[in-house]
């Protein structure tokens, strides 16, 4: 499916955030967003379809947190496959709605367990875990499952294992990277994409990330590595500043449209955002890949790895939601 749709399309877009758009709708800080898939599913599907307007290919499910691991913080550990397959439905609802072809992704995201020896987690129950999650995923309709924002490549293959155990659904995985294109566990890109490709995974990429510099510097590797494979770019908008109380990023719409253009040049075949992005975001970057408006100027600042507009003398249309999140 995702092939095709790259060949009819050419570079998919997948959506932005999803935490601050719950957030604005009345999430509490500290709250399982995943409880709104049976709480709020009305909510969490405006927000899907508000990515879709935007003109996304692949929206991500509301289920990051969703496995046992992670639910457990909120004694919704007993309800993993419930609300995960809720998840699922309510972005199939507005994937239906759309007058196009979208696909709904499981996301998958990490347990937050560190694997033996560092911490107690086994391959086994790592696997297990992953493998109750996307049974969830796979009942509720998703068409992908979406494993993302991982540091350790064990816990990737321990994740991939274990969604194959219950569903022959296609799957993705991306690397969240830091500082000098390596993940918080010392991964590079190149180690990524070559112990990925021989797990036989559909897609493989980048998301979130230290800043966009970084990210498009893992992905650099990884292109250079396997000229074949299908990439995945889904940078943070830009870098988390605080400005007192409130978290910030500094990535708008333009700097977020100018580097979907960079990363469609450098060989992504699917593109879209991670933390601070909204659907203005996404709206901008539909426009500049369609190119229905022109490519906003942006300077990256090499000395901070920071990207700054210029001053437009062209606008075009937006999608909804703010220009900028905040946490």
């Amino acid at each position: 499916m995702l092939e095709e749709l790259i060949q009819q399309r050419g570079v998919l877009l997948i959506d932005g955030a999803m935490g601050t758009e719950l957030f604005a709708r009345g999430l509490e800080s500290g709250g399982a967003p995943e409880l709104w898939n049976v709480e709020h599913p009305d909510r969490v599907t405006a927000v899907h379809a508000d990515y879709v307007n935007a003109g996304s290919d692949i929206i991500l499910s509301n289920s990051f947190g969703g496995t046992g691991f992670r639910l457990k913080l909120h004694q919704l550990d007993k309800r993993v496959v419930e609300l995960n397959k809720a998840a699922a439905a309510v972005a199939q609802e507005a994937a239906h709605a759309a007058d196009r072809k979208v696909i709904v992704a499981g996301s998958m995201g990490p347990t937050g367990e560190l694997l033996v020896p560092m911490g107690e987690m086994t391959p086994e129950t790592c696997a297990a875990a992953f493998a109750e999650q996307a049974e969830g995923l796979a009942a509720g309709g998703a068409d992908v499952l979406w494993i993302e924002t991982m540091s350790h490549l064990d816990e990737v293959e321990g994740a991939v294992l274990g969604a194959r155990r219950v569903s022959d659904l296609p799957i993705c995985a991306t690397l969240s990277y830091d500082t000098a294109g390596r993940t918080m566990m010392g991964v590079t890109g190149a180690e990524a994409v070559t112990r990925l490709s021989e797990l036989g995974v559909d897609a493989i990429g980048a998301n979130c990330g230290n800043n966009l510099a970084d990210t498009e510097a893992a992905l650099a590797e990884m292109r250079a590595t396997n000229p074949d494979v299908v990439l995945i770019s889904k940078a943070n908008a830009g870098m988390p500043e605080w400005k007192g109380a409130d978290l910030h990023y500094s990535g708008s719409p333009e700097i977020m449209a100018a580097h979907t253009i960079r990363q469609r040049d450098a060989g992504m075949q699917i593109i879209g955002a991670c933390c601070g992005s909204s659907p203005a975001h996404l709206a901008m970057m539909r426009q500049v890949l369609d190119g229905d408006i022109e490519v906003p100027e942006v300077v990256l600042e090499a000395a901070t790895k920071r990207s700054v507009a210029k001053p437009r003398t062209r606008t075009g249309r937006r999608g909804g939601g703010p220009a900028g999140a905040s946490f």
